[in-house]
């Protein structure tokens, strides 16, 4: 199913969220957030945030994405050297 949405634009997205932890405010937890979406504007992910933002008690710290394409071209690399072990 995920991979019906690549043609149109979807890429593997990745979110590395801290927050901080509802009972102790200066310690900062992390959670790694992983769904197809549509780099730059990342709709997905900004619904995922205002959902936290709006019903969860852990208020944000920063948010850090990546994004790849799952399915591309092979990528063919000539080493520098070979080495034969017996």
């Amino acid at each position: 199913m995920k991979l019906l949405r690549h043609p149109h634009g979807y890429r593997l997205t990745t979110a590395e969220i801290l927050y901080h932890l509802p009972d102790h405010p200066a310690v900062l937890q992390s959670f790694i957030w992983q769904q197809m979406d549509l780099a730059p504007r990342f709709p997905v992910l900004r619904k995922f945030l205002d959902f936290w933002d709006r019903e969860l008690e852990g208020r944000l710290h920063s948010v850090r994405v990546a994004s790849a394409d799952l399915a591309g071209p092979g990528r063919w690399r000539h080493p520098g050297a070979w080495l034969q072990l017996h």
